[in-house]
């Protein structure tokens, strides 16, 4: 028998096994099968899909595959539920929401188990990680409920949402989708993974407990044809989804065009920054968190080591002895570290995947796992950037180990990948953390910490890793809408250029050529074809038919005035004033140019004094439009910073040839963002004068690049193109279509609207929804009192 001076002596770990009968129990009691719940009450099982219990391969329970039937009558239930549930007050909603809290506390040991059961996660994760952070997203959004009202005046609830959710954290990520939607007075229809519905179909019970009233939160259970029936319902008028950037891309262009709110959250690639004077032996513990927690199954895993080379060696012998001790196996073993894989299939993606990277000449260092669905700790070194290790969401525990010898080199390394999730900086000298954190294109930027989460700060991508924010006021805010403004007549396609000789025009003075705007220089077209733009009487002038290659060398120029973007909001707001002034300097001209439009006297000169004021509104808000800090875990701070969102295409609308252009350019470039912009196809001749304009205000060269011709085919061209972050489109209902569609390459954040919903004249013109639209949001978790 082993004594206890045996177990001091090997300090070997003895068995601690998690009573999982409560669990049974309740599977026990649903042996017959689980059908969805919707409308408050659970249907009756349909034809049914079995969900096996990853550690061990033995089924835990039958669960009915949805059909399309079943979200008609699920959506149905919600909109029916959502005009009472929206009419209560927000205090009401708290009480529901605060309800749901605590009662996930109540069951949280029962909740913690089903999940280990069901996911094959370490019982000391889902016990003190999981199940806690789902109880803190209901008590944070029972804040926003009862704040709604003055935190967010005038804003009205979505509608219905659709909600798929994956299943690394099958009960976390349905907290974080239903407390905010709940919260803002919208109705629910989610869908849990496929592998992991169990402790989604348990909170049902949990909500109906509460006294939830029925149809506001509908849970669908079934395989992806399931979620592409909720995400591509007619009724639905939000979709939120977290999973992989492919299935990720399929939903932006199923919901392309049809007017839905939409949130992605994506995979990541996410890089995991040692500097030399790093706390190694800190550093260490946080790899494990980063890659090792939750078998790496994690979006923002740290699964790209980089490493200053100074300590290289150090840090990889450190690494490998602290992997030997890791424990895999048993779920529900109070002393595993790393329980099973959660499903066969993904099992088998790790291993093609680890070995294409060892074809590719990686070499690995493994820990120890039992037979069964388990994979070991591995790290791989000798990857070069461009393997499939290093390139590639394994989202399993292997992570990759590359030195670099500068910080710009570690920088570089760091951004080298299409995802823009997450970081982790490690170093003793926080202003060298600070500057990388704000360099590295990603979302959330942990410094001397890693996968540190709260319900009080957003959580989000950049780039493939999706758009929009969860937690925070930015996630709040997702779920809730403004009175978007309706054209009484919606715009249409406007004719074809032509550019052909018109028969007959006026000479006044000496002519004048108006040509695209690329890089801070006047370029004549690449087709080397100009087309007729026509006024009130006729022909009033030639410019230029900008073509594919113009806009790729717009891009090109947007993309190296980069520096536009580091730039104080004080200095840009001073060029944004300068422009104010040289246009008023000009304003007789431009009002002439409206004028050769159509437009009459009062009416030319009232769009360019708008356009005045429009500047002066944007520089006053270029140093004002900031982030904020937010209060979430003890010994930290995190600083949620709005940051430009790189290179926005953006097709103007026909009408307010001089204004519309104004009133959405001027915003982005306030924010830091450079600009590629396709003025008013009709009347482009006041965008061409506006760069004489630009080229006398100071403005760096492509900040600002105008490409004049066929609005759709250019706007298309900007849609598709990879080095584009984001796309404004004007126009028609078609047009809005197509930016959604062809945007979907790289998931660029789209805003499209009817080009004549909005009266530029008027304060619909002008605001912070502008503001939103051309920033994001990164949130920098800072050590802070330790």
């Amino acid at each position: 028998m082993t004594t206890i001076t045996d177990i001091l002596s090997s300090m070997d770990y003895g068995p601690s096994p998690e009573d999982s009968s409560i669990a049974g129990d309740w599977l026990d009691r649903h042996s017959a099968g689980f059908g969805h719940f919707i409308n408050g009450a659970f249907t009756k099982p349909g034809k049914t899909f079995t969900v096996n219990n990853p550690a061990t391969g033995k089924a835990l329970a039958k669960v009915t595959q949805g059909t399309a039937a079943d979200v008609n009558a699920a959506v149905a239930a919600a909109r029916k539920a959502q005009p009472k549930w929206a009419a209560l007050s927000g205090h009401e909603r708290a009480r529901y929401l605060y309800a749901l809290a605590r009662h996930i506390q109540q069951h949280s040991r029962f909740l913690a188990v089903l999940e280990s059961l069901d996911n094959g996660k370490p019982i000391r994760e889902s016990r003190d990680i999981d199940i806690p952070l789902v109880a803190r997203h209901l008590y944070h959004h029972a804040g926003w409920a009862e704040l709604i009202a003055d935190e967010f005046p005038g804003a009205e609830p979505v509608g219905v949402c659709g909600q798929v959710i994956p299943w690394n954290f099958p009960l976390l990520m349905l907290a974080w989708k239903i407390a905010p939607a709940l919260a803002a007075g919208n109705t629910v229809v989610l869908k849990p993974a496929e592998y992991t519905p169990l402790t989604a179909l348990a909170f049902t019970e949990i909500a109906a407990e509460c006294g939830l009233p029925k149809g506001v939160l509908n849970i669908v259970t079934g395989d992806g044809e399931t979620g592409s029936a909720i995400t591509g319902h007619e009724g639905i008028d939000k979709v939120a989804f977290t999973g992989s950037t492919e299935v990720g891309r399929i939903i932006r262009r199923q919901t392309a065009g049809s007017g839905k709110s939409l949130t992605l959250e994506l995979g990541g690639k996410s890089p995991f920054v040692v500097f030399a004077d790093a706390d190694l032996d800190a550093a260490v513990e946080g790899v494990v968190d980063a890659i090792w927690f939750n078998q790496g199954q994690v979006c923002c895993a740290g699964a790209r080591i980089l490493v200053a080379e100074a300590v290289a060696e150090r840090f990889e012998t450190l690494l490998t002895a602290r992997m030997a001790t890791l424990r895999v196996g048993d779920p529900l073993d109070k002393s595993t570290d790393i329980g099973a894989i959660v499903h066969p299939v993904q099992l088998d993606r790790i291993r093609d995947l680890v070995g294409q990277g060892v074809a590719q000449g990686a070499v690995l260092h493994q820990g120890q796992a039992p037979d069964g669905c388990f994979y070991p700790p591995t790290l791989a070194t000798g990857v070069e950037p461009a393997s499939v290790l290093a390139t590639e969401e394994i989202f399993g525990p292997v992570v990759t180990l590359t030195p670099f010898r500068t910080p710009v080199d570690a920088l570089s390394l760091a951004n080298n990948t299409r995802y823009g999730l997450a970081a982790s900086v490690w170093s003793e000298n926080v202003n060298l953390c600070l500057d990388i954190a704000s360099k590295i294109k990603a979302g959330v930027i942990w410094i001397n910490c890693t996968n540190v989460f709260d319900a009080g700060a957003g959580f989000g991508g950049y780039r493939e890793s999706g758009f929009g924010r969860e937690g925070g006021r930015e996630g709040m805010s997702a779920y809730l809408t403004r009175s978007a403004p309706r054209a009484k007549k919606p715009e249409t396609a406007p004719p074809a250029p032509d550019a052909t000789p018109y028969a007959r025009g006026q000479t006044q003075g000496i002519d004048r050529t108006a040509k695209l705007y690329i890089g801070g220089k006047q370029a004549r077209p690449d087709s080397g074809y100009s087309y007729t733009v026509q006024g009130a009487r006729g022909p009033v002038g030639l410019t230029g038919l900008g073509n594919r290659k113009d806009i790729r060398n717009a891009v090109e120029a947007a993309h190296k005035a980069a520096g536009w973007g580091k730039a104080t909001g004080h200095n840009r707001a001073q060029i944004l004033y300068y422009i104010a002034e040289n246009l008023s300097a000009r304003g007789p001209e431009f009002e002439e140019r409206l004028r050769s439009f159509g437009a009459g006297k009062n009416a030319a000169a009232e769009e360019v004094e708008t356009a005045i004021r429009r500047c002066f509104w944007y520089a006053a808000q270029a140093d004002k439009f900031d982030g904020a800090v937010h209060q979430t875990k003890s010994a930290h701070v995190t600083l949620a910073m709005k940051e430009p969102l790189g290179v926005i295409g953006i097709a103007c609308p026909l009408a307010f040839p001089l204004l519309g252009f104004v009133s959405t350019v001027l915003p982005a470039i306030a924010m830091g963002n450079s600009v590629v912009a396709v003025p008013s196809q009709t009347h482009p001749l006041a965008a061409t004068d506006f760069y004489q304009v630009l080229e006398t205000s100071d403005i760096p060269g492509g900040v600002v690049n105008i490409v004049t011709g066929p609005r759709d085919d250019l706007t298309k061209t900007l849609a598709q193109h990879d080095e584009v972050a984001a796309m404004w489109y004007f126009g028609t209902s078609d047009g809005g279509r197509m930016v959604e569609t062809e945007s979907a390459g790289n998931l660029k954040q789209t805003w499209v609207e009817d080009g004549a919903a909005r009266d530029w004249m008027s304060a619909e013109g002008q605001g912070r929804v502008f503001l939103e639209h051309a920033t994001q949001v990164k949130n920098i978790w800072v050590p802070y009192g330790e």
